[in-house]
């Protein structure tokens, strides 16, 4: 199998826990020194580097709004070298009832079967509107 599609393979493999609500396969896919960018000028938008600071600066204050379990289902994934862009849709209902149904364009990165670099894209509109800002420094 190339390298092709063993990152294609391993990004299906996540996202089928994904689409169950179990995240475990997607955060021990993190390499260590992991960046997440979420674009735009939303509070939660900018540079999140570092597996830790993924986990606790972006993921625990993002979860701890949602009163249900977060289920996100991967609708295309497109895989050439090291580079895996996934079209996907997260569900779940806030802590406050509205509904954070978002549509997103993942561009994943990934290093020896880890990811190494994911670039979110999503409506930021919805997110300014469905979701709190995070409380930095709380962690």
């Amino acid at each position: 199998m190339s390298a092709t599609e063993d990152n294609k393979q391993r990004v299906q493999t996540i996202f089928e826990g994904l689409a169950r609500g179990d995240a475990g396969l997607f955060l021990d896919s993190l390499d260590e020194a992991a960046v997440w960018r979420m674009i735009g000028t939303t509070a939660w938008s900018g540079v999140y580097a570092g597996k830790a600071a993924i986990r606790h600066e972006l993921l625990t204050p993002l979860m701890a709004q949602f009163a249900d379990r977060y289920v996100n289902t991967a609708d295309a994934i497109i895989a050439e070298g090291d580079t895996v862009v996934v079209e996907c849709r997260g569900k779940v209902t806030t802590k406050t009832g509205k509904r954070y149904d978002n549509t997103y364009c993942w561009v994943l990165r990934m290093r020896e079967g880890r990811i190494a670099a994911l670039t979110e894209y999503m409506d930021t509109q919805l997110v300014a509107t469905a979701l709190e800002p995070p409380q930095r420094g709380a962690n």
